[in-house]
């Protein structure tokens, strides 16, 4: 069942958001329904039915929510639902790759002239006035803080960022903030992807769902890039191989790939990496590899966790560009997984010494010293890397926890609290608040 043009947000709903997104407050005796909007909740008389993931909060949480503002939580679709709300972490689309069965019953029904209307979670945000919760949920996060949130590694991130896959909206030096709900989505469309959906479904999908929220072309092109990625090819001394998986492909007219100047691969289209960076083995077509064929050698088997064999790209990535700190951030990386902290602790250093102002590798530098039982170092790390961004939440929550740990209960109550300032709905924050909890029970003025 595909999902059509002419279906909409109805005006009723649009109006009242305009009304309370203005920033001007809306005098309530300039409406026409003063008393009827004072005394009825804003879900009144509604059966509210929700979709897809949430970013803000829990499917139960948001049935809390219509209850408690008037309405009736509906677990599924019925000729008595007015209203589904549509999650915006990832897209509404099922394991196979269509549209979630909710959204298409929506659908059916205001085809078939039901009053049924259709809104975004941001909109449902909005309509009940939840200004923190729609700030919260666009947020703009780190790497670290998407690895603690939605489980992606922070090589992962920066590695769709180099495909394009993703864009930070802003930069604090080296240190990249990305809008959530875009990383969110690409994770979505990877995982289908992965469980082998094909690409020609899940884009029908998409092209589906821009009747209802137009900005689709993004994702559109997100899954164009995501699927170029997987076929990806490098040519060796005796011909294609395919970089997912390393399987030999047959080339009797050297028409399925070209080669550059320096004799090996071309990828399959622009904007996906350059040459061999797949997964199979070492070759002997790595002899022509670049800094960068190498350095995107080290990220991929990284994420498939072996340790050893990104370290030794990296390596191999550090002889032919020896001053370039990211890849030498991302060999201390890999020297940290792999459990060698005094290696990690001397690529962290010679990072920081190539970019004094490189924020995370400040960062990461001061965790090692900190699992050293170096904790005045880790401090130290901590503060140079608040000095050049003193709003770094993550800097401000590890430096709490070292200072917590060796006895100053006091200046880490006073970090904690600046945490939550910064990011109360963080990977961290529930932590926080329990530590804030514990050191309310046991003070001496409790």
């Amino acid at each position: 069942m595909s999902l059509v043009a002419e279906v909409r947000v109805k005006h009723h709903y649009r109006d009242q958001l305009a009304c309370v997104s203005r920033t001007e407050p809306v005098a309530m005796s300039d409406t026409p329904d003063a008393a009827l909007l004072q005394s009825s909740p804003c879900l009144q008389g509604e059966r509210v039915a929700f979709t897809g993931t949430l970013a803000s909060m829990t499917h139960r949480q948001a049935s809390e929510l219509v209850e408690q503002n008037g309405g009736e939580a509906a677990s599924h679709i019925s000729r008595q639902t007015t209203m589904l709300v549509v999650g915006e972490e990832g897209w509404p689309l099922e394991a196979d790759g269509n549209a979630s069965l909710k959204l298409q019953q929506a659908v059916e029904s205001v085809r078939q002239g039901a009053t049924l209307h259709i809104l975004t979670e941001l909109e449902w945000l909005r309509l009940l006035g939840l200004e923190q919760h729609e700030r919260d949920e666009l947020r703009l996060f780190t790497p670290a803080m998407l690895q603690q949130k939605l489980g992606i590694s922070v090589g992962v991130v920066r590695r769709w960022e180099r495909l394009g896959l993703i864009r930070a909206v802003q930069r604090v030096f080296r240190l990249p903030y990305f809008d959530f709900q875009e990383v969110a989505g690409v994770r979505r469309l990877q995982e289908m992807l992965s469980a082998g959906i094909p690409r020609e479904q899940i884009e029908s999908s998409l092209r589906g769902l821009q009747s209802l929220f137009p900005a689709m072309d993004r994702p559109l092109a997100q899954l164009n890039i995501l699927s170029r990625d997987s076929t990806v090819m490098y040519r060796d001394d005796r011909g294609l191989v395919e970089a997912r998986g390393g399987q030999r492909r047959f080339d009797f007219d050297g028409s399925e790939a070209s080669t550059d100047s320096s004799g090996h691969a071309a990828t399959v289209e622009s904007g996906t990496l350059s040459s061999a960076a797949g997964e199979a083995g070492f070759h002997s077509g790595q002899a022509f590899w670049t800094s960068e064929d190498w350095f995107d050698r080290g990220c991929q088997l990284l994420e498939e966790d072996d340790r050893s064999g990104a370290i030794e790209a990296f390596r191999m990535a550090i002889m032919d560009c020896p001053d370039d700190p990211e890849i030498h951030f991302h060999l201390a990386d890999a020297l940290f997984r792999s459990g060698n902290l005094p290696g990690a602790l001397e690529r962290y250093h010679v990072a920081v010494e190539l970019d004094h102002e490189y924020i995370e590798a400040w960062t990461q530098l001061g965790c090692v010293r900190s699992l050293l039982d170096d904790a005045d170092g880790a401090v130290n790390a901590f503060d140079i890397a608040l000095s050049v961004h003193a709003d770094f939440s993550e800097a401000i929550y590890h430096k709490a926890t070292v200072i917590a740990r060796t006895g100053g209960a006091e200046s880490a109550v006073e970090l904690w609290q600046r945490y939550l300032e910064l990011d109360p709905e963080g990977p961290w924050a529930e932590s926080v608040r329990e530590q804030l909890d514990s050191h309310e029970c046991h003070s001496p003025n409790a």
